[in-house]
């Protein structure tokens, strides 16, 4: 059984790979996460019991300390999901995210590096260091193509902008120093347990609470949607069978706008949960003036990870959206403290600091 260090495991994606690996014994995991607004414990609730699992509080910044993790633990792979990822707070804050994404990276990197020289061949051959990424490191797409391996990069927020140097910095080390590093780029998640400033949960939320529901511009943006917990097999799967040294782009083929996401989140709830004056949730959305630098379209070609490891997504959108607003729906445990104390819902990222 492989021992695996995975970062920032207590937010979205880190916490359904961490419940992925250890619900069906793939790994031995310890959790390092610096427990940000984003991060909640909550989510790791069904296997925090396990043996399998630990929790390490620990920034990855901290050089001393991410050395002693190494020291103790001994992991033969690390999957980096530690990040800032929010576009919108990446206008508010650009410099925290250059701290945490792109200097926290590099020392992770360099903390990993000093650890596997140390180790004997075979188990620096077999060792992994994978970092997760995002497609919105590629630009804006038109209407037409999609983002392959292949697309030069083209970062059009800090967000984006961070991400895509540590994905620099990924390869850096791996080409200059040997290391067997591995990189993801996926369209964008949706599932339970997201943090409720993203979209898909704002709109649930938002909507249970009668509240307006704000779509930027005229709702033509386009994503294409990933079931997280279809992310967390193919995050797997890399670690397993990928190739050191290639990077594997993860997508739903579930492109929709964003009015489209947004109608059916309505349309779902006015069946499962409707408003007691009998109106559809519809009639709360409103337009409100774009987001600064706004990318047109995302989409993503996953045909190299559909041919060479065999991977591909279990649950199409339809589907997938529904579980989602009704695990929302079914554990206002884990939400209703997050909209009462950390995040009540209010629009970020106005650009107007």
């Amino acid at each position: 059984m492989k021992k695996v260090i995975v970062t920032g495991g207590a937010g979205f994606i880190g916490s359904a790979l961490i419940r992925h690996l250890v619900k069906n014994r793939l790994a031995e995991v310890v959790n390092l996460d610096k427990l940000t607004y984003a991060g909640n414990p909550a989510s790791l609730g069904e296997v925090d019991s396990s043996p399998l699992y630990r929790f390490e509080k620990l920034d990855i910044c901290d050089a001393d300390g991410v050395r002693r993790l190494f020291a103790g633990f001994r992991p033969d792979a690390v999957m980096h999901l530690a990040a800032e990822s929010h576009v919108d707070r990446s206008i508010d804050d650009p410099l925290a995210f250059v701290r945490t994404n792109v200097l926290g990276t590099a020392n992770l990197l360099q903390c990993a590096l000093e650890y596997w020289r140390e180790l004997s061949a075979e188990r620096r051959a077999a060792f992994r260091f994978q970092h997760i990424s995002t497609d919105e490191v590629y630009g804006s797409l038109g209407k037409e193509g999609f983002f392959t391996e292949k697309t030069p990069y083209d970062p059009r927020s800090p967000y984006s902008a961070s991400k895509a140097s540590s994905d620099h910095m990924v390869r850096a080390w791996g080409h200059t120093f040997g290391m067997p590093v591995l990189i993801s780029n996926c369209s964008n998640n949706y599932g339970p347990y997201h943090f409720p400033e993203k979209l898909i949960p704002l709109v649930i939320l938002n909507a249970l609470d009668g509240r307006e529901l704000p779509i930027y511009g005229k709702g033509e943006n386009v994503r294409d949607w990933l079931y997280v917990e279809d992310h967390a097999r193919a995050l797997w799967l890399i670690g397993c069978r990928g190739v050191p040294g290639e990077t594997y782009n993860i997508g739903g083929h579930n492109e929709r706008t964003n009015l489209e996401v947004v109608e059916t989140i309505c349309r779902i709830l006015d069946e499962l949960k409707p408003r007691e004056d009998g109106r559809s949730y519809r009639s709360q959305i409103v337009f409100v003036q774009d987001r600064p630098g706004h990318d047109l379209r995302y989409a993503i070609d996953p045909g190299k990870i559909v041919s060479e490891l065999g991977w591909k997504p279990e649950v199409d959108f339809e589907r997938g959206i529904r579980l989602t607003v009704r695990w929302y729906l079914e554990n206002d445990w884990w939400w209703r403290p997050i909209r009462e104390g950390k995040y009540a819902g209010e629009r970020l990222g106005k650009g107007e600091k």
